[in-house]
């Protein structure tokens, strides 16, 4: 059996081949409108009213990461644990639905049977990824296309790249398990056929993203693509979660450290 096909659907006999089209697009749609699906319509809204607000795009701002609690550093790290957790809930969801068809997370590759291959695999995507990134969104904010992108805008507090690192995980972890190895693994039992399931996969990745402008919107669709061609080659989503990670701390981190030292990045 290829390395990825068991990603592609449930084995014969199992709960999730026995189950009607019905069971299945109904979980697929409560953990998207609980998770990402919710964040594509957020996203959406989100972006016409920077359309629709006075002034170009790259003349506002996008923060990722910013203060609960302004001036109140406990109760702020609070929340900022809180959000990080809640929003893990999704792919507690998705871990217990795969566990229910009998396949677990391990159908998605999303255990730790690999973790050096997973880790090197990551690495490698995110040095080729991010870079070209990086240009791309600098290209698309200076044509008017893009906000400018705030990755934190915390207080300087002890906690800040400890929860910092933590946002990045979480949000590596969600995307990925949820838009490539659950998505692409009930689509497949759903029937869709695999570009079909490549394009909502990388439309849907683009569409949480829209509220970054046109830029992020086009960049992650094409980083949607590569992800999932990837997933499909390797049969793991731990290596895409490693990448992801990566990206975002380099980004998240880097930012704090650099915004107002240097030239080249846009700050508000």
């Amino acid at each position: 059996m290829r390395a990825g096909s068991e990603a592609a659907g449930g084995t014969p006999g199992t709960p999730a081949a026995t189950a009607s089209h019905r069971t299945l697009r109904s979980e697929l749609l409560l953990v998207l409108a609980l998770s990402l699906g919710a964040s594509a319509v957020s996203s959406l809204i989100s972006f016409i009213g920077s359309l629709t607000r006075p002034g170009g795009l790259k003349d506002q701002a996008a923060t990722l990461n910013g203060s609960y609690a302004p001036g109140r550093p406990w109760l702020d790290l609070a929340w900022q644990l809180f959000g990080i957790a809640t929003a893990l809930v999704p792919v507690v969801l998705v871990a217990h639905l795969l566990l229910r068809e009998g396949a677990g997370m391990r159908a998605i590759g999303f255990d730790r049977r690999r973790p050096w291959t997973d880790l090197g695999r990551g690495a490698l995507v995110a040095a080729a990824i991010g870079s070209a990134g990086l240009a791309f969104y600098l290209v698309a904010r200076a044509s008017g296309a893009n906000l400018t992108v705030v990755p934190e805008a915390l207080p300087e507090v002890w906690w800040k790249y400890p929860v910092l690192v933590l946002s990045a995980i979480q949000n590596s972890v969600v995307e990925e398990v949820i838009v490539v190895g659950y998505l692409l693994r009930r689509l497949g039992q759903l029937g869709w056929s695999p570009m079909a399931a490549l394009v909502t996969s990388s439309v849907l990745r683009g569409s949480y993203h829209l509220y970054q402008g046109i830029g992020g919107f086009i960049g992650n669709v094409v980083m949607g693509v590569v992800f999932v061609w990837l997933y499909r080659r390797w049969g793991r989503v731990g290596p895409l979660v490693v990448a992801h990670a990566l990206l975002d701390i380099v980004a998240f981190v880097g930012y704090g450290l650099l915004a107002g030292h240097v030239d080249w990045l846009p700050t508000p």
